[in-house]
């Protein structure tokens, strides 16, 4: 008798990944450990979409699961050059003291 995960497994550690990623929105200034919470958000996301995907036997959520990851690495591009020409000019990352973006 072998141990199967079952919907619900995953759609807790889905939930649970998606708390630690916006906790750490909430908490965090650093760029760097913003842009890992955000893509640890979007993973969990993407673990839910896989996960009915499975579940109903169909492949949109796979498919948007694949959407969700080619934004994601637009996101972590865009987001890392920003952060390193903030950084280049600031000498440091925390956003808290970026207002070169502020009007």
């Amino acid at each position: 008798m072998s141990w199967q995960p079952t919907l619900a497994h995953y759609l807790i550690l889905a939930a649970g990944t998606f708390s630690i990623g916006l906790i750490g929105v909430m908490v965090r200034r650093n760029a760097l450990i913003l842009f890992m919470c955000i893509e640890l958000m979007l993973n969990s996301v993407n673990l839910t979409f896989i996960t009915f995907s499975q579940y109903r036997v169909d492949l949109d959520g796979q498919i948007f699961g694949f959407i969700v990851m080619a934004v994601a690495a637009a996101e972590a591009a865009v987001g890392l050059a920003i952060v390193l020409h903030i950084f280049r000019q600031n000498r440091s990352v925390n956003v808290d003291e970026v207002t070169e973006l502020q009007q």
